[in-house]
């Protein structure tokens, strides 16, 4: 993995200089500036901790939820506070974790950013299935929320039972959806769990479509080295056939992909809070990306609570990019989106992108991975499996090695990726 990695990150910033994180405490975030920013707030408690799940979690407290939330709220004053008008901000949203366990209190939480942040792309929370009914959708509803996504993994009893989920009570679920409607209704499975075909996806989207969900998104299982769970990674030449079945299907149904992973029903419906040229993290092991730097805040609730009751921003860890780091985590993560507009590339760093990478995108377009027109370069189905391929040696060999330590650190020294 690290080979791999390693010399694509050299070739790309043209230097052996590798992606440094150090403990340096910034006191305020230079957000301002930023165009394109987005909000994300992390909310890391779970009823249960699922074995194959990733993020940062710990099992649900209600004190300790209401300490956090309050330490949440100051951290958000504290941040929104450095502009003196109200920031322009594309969107909010809430991950876990299970944020529906503090339901109660996304209101003040998003009553909080709107002293500070104007949404204007909307506001989205993550839910359980469970969480998926009538009171609750209401509750969110009134607190301003616009799209939510629902963790549904899959329909289909054996892979709930490999997966450590119970079973989704869909007409329970259809119904609730249909009584409290939301701009985006998306639903969250898991490709390429073991003996899993293209009818088991294809049961599951439609399915999806069928009850409620405008938007599907369908992410590939990555075995972390940091987690417990059972499950054995699917072999490459299996993962491409079934990925390229699932897009065909989709494509072919009128779905419009927007994204690598996920497809829409309808215009409009999108969910994802990745595809930002910038965006201000707050909570536990929330990421903040601005023009100069990549912070990363402490995966510990009892370090964040006792950091920000301090009176200072719960970030761990910083990256002072390079020039060049900049532009390859701005395409990295904008090619989530399956395209890159040269435009767009060139209002943010000042500079053609043919001029710093015109060879590597002759030679994605040779390989038959990307096409180009009109200063738009367009995944193709080969360049789309290509990159999820990447994606999942890039999580390996950085977010894997970076959570793990995180995991066992509440503020670590430095790290070196």
């Amino acid at each position: 993995m690290g080979i791999i990695t390693n010399v694509t990150r050299m070739w790309l910033t043209r230097s052996v200089r590798p992606f440094r994180f150090t403990g340096e405490f910034d006191r305020t975030l230079p957000y301002e500036d930023c165009e394109r920013l987005g909000l994300y707030i992390h909310i890391p408690f779970c009823r249960s901790l699922c074995d194959f799940c990733p993020y940062c979690k710990t099992v649900y407290d209600a004190d300790l939820c209401g300490r956090y939330i309050d330490a949440l709220i100051r951290e958000i004053h504290m941040v929104g506070a450095q502009s003196g008008s109200q920031k322009e901000v594309t969107s909010l949203y809430f991950g876990g974790g299970t944020p529906a366990l503090a339901a109660g209190r996304l209101g003040e939480i998003i009553g909080a950013v709107g002293e500070h942040f104007a949404v204007t792309q909307g506001i989205g929370v993550e839910l359980h299935p469970k969480d998926v009914t009538v009171p609750l959708l209401k509750t969110l509803k009134a607190a301003g929320v616009t799209k939510i996504s629902i963790g549904i993994q899959s329909f289909q009893g054996k892979y709930q039972d490999l997966l450590g989920r119970g079973a989704v009570d869909l007409p329970a679920l259809s119904a609730a959806l249909a009584q409290v409607p939301f701009e985006t209704v998306s639903m969250d499975f898991i490709f390429a769990l073991p003996g899993q075909t293209f009818e088991d996806l294809k049961t599951d989207i439609d399915l999806a479509f069928a009850h409620g969900a405008n938007h599907v998104a369908i992410y590939p299982f990555i075995d972390f080295t940091f987690t417990d769970s059972p499950v054995q990674a699917m072999p490459k030449g299996e993962k491409r056939r079934l990925l390229d079945q699932i897009t065909h299907y989709c494509l072919e149904r009128g779905y419009v992909r927007t994204s690598i992973w996920t497809f829409s029903s309808q215009a409009g419906a999108c969910y994802s809070s990745m595809t930002r040229d910038n965006f201000l993290g707050f909570g536990c092991s929330a990421a903040t990306l601005l023009r100069d730097r990549f912070k990363i805040n402490t995966f510990s609730v009892e370090a964040y609570c006792r950091r920000v009751d301090g009176g200072q921003l719960p970030s761990c860890l910083t990256l002072r990019f390079t020039l060049r780091q900049r532009m390859v985590y701005y395409l990295f993560w904008t090619a989530y989106s399956t395209r890159v507009d040269e435009r767009d590339f060139a209002r943010f760093f000042g500079v053609p992108l043919k001029k710093m990478y015109g060879l590597e995108l002759k030679t994605a377009r040779l390989l038959g991975l990307v096409t180009e027109q009109g200063g738009v370069w367009q995944m193709t189905l080969k360049g789309a499996f290509f990159y999820h391929y990447y994606e999942n040696y890039y999580t390996l060999a950085y977010i894997d090695k970076m959570w793990g330590v995180l995991r066992r650190e509440a503020f670590p020294e430095r790290i070196e990726l």
